[in-house]
């Protein structure tokens, strides 16, 4: 993998562990000679997650709407002046934002967000059932964060709103270590060309 895209939230939470988990991601990405591209903010979890890859000397491409460049505080750049600073694309609109980092990205990573990360992972893996790319799609459940919404997909299974093939895209795991070697793993489902009467 060239690049992969990092959804998390623009603010801390309330748990110091979701922004060592965020820095040592990007800090792992960096190391394995992967990319990342993520919401373009210098602050929260996205400051975290980008604050790692550039210590670590990798590539960082932001990507933010310019209507949020000021609320998210848009910037990439290292404390140690020597390290590689960044790209970051301003663009026209959330769709553009989510387009670019989609096309920008060889797989997506979500950490604990708010509704924007939700959404993004969502759509991204609404993509993915419907065969839109063949890209993997996971999360780093952070002292299970994500425990919730996987119940909800169970919930969907369980009550023939989501089929049993497409309740399984999503990999989770609990580090982003744990989350790449499931990646490495990873093999495109085959594509459903339409939905019979009765599928769901």
């Amino acid at each position: 993998m060239k690049r992969i895209c990092v959804f998390c939230g623009s603010s801390s939470g309330n748990a110091d562990v979701f922004a060592e988990v965020a820095w040592r991601t990007g800090r792992v990405l960096a190391e394995r000679g992967i990319g990342l591209v993520y919401g373009g903010g210098s602050v929260g979890l996205m400051g975290a997650v980008s604050g790692g890859a550039l210590e670590a000397g990798g590539e960082v491409i932001g990507v933010i709407p310019g209507a949020l460049v000021e609320r998210e505080r848009a910037g990439i750049s290292a404390s140690d002046p020597t390290k590689k600073r960044g790209d970051l694309r301003v663009v026209g609109s959330m769709h553009e934002r989510k387009q670019l980092m989609h096309d920008l990205s060889d797989g997506f990573i979500a950490l604990p967000g708010g509704l924007g990360t939700l959404e993004e992972l969502l759509e991204t893996l609404t993509w993915l059932q419907l065969g839109l790319h063949g890209k993997p799609a996971g999360v780093v459940s952070v002292e299970g964060y994500f425990d919730p919404l996987l119940a909800m997909f169970d919930r969907a299974r369980d009550s023939g709103l989501l089929r049993p093939e497409h309740h399984g895209l999503l990999q989770v795991a609990d580090t982003p270590e744990g989350l790449l070697a499931r990646f490495e793993r990873w093999v495109p489902p085959p594509v459903q060309r339409y939905i019979e009467r009765g599928q769901t």
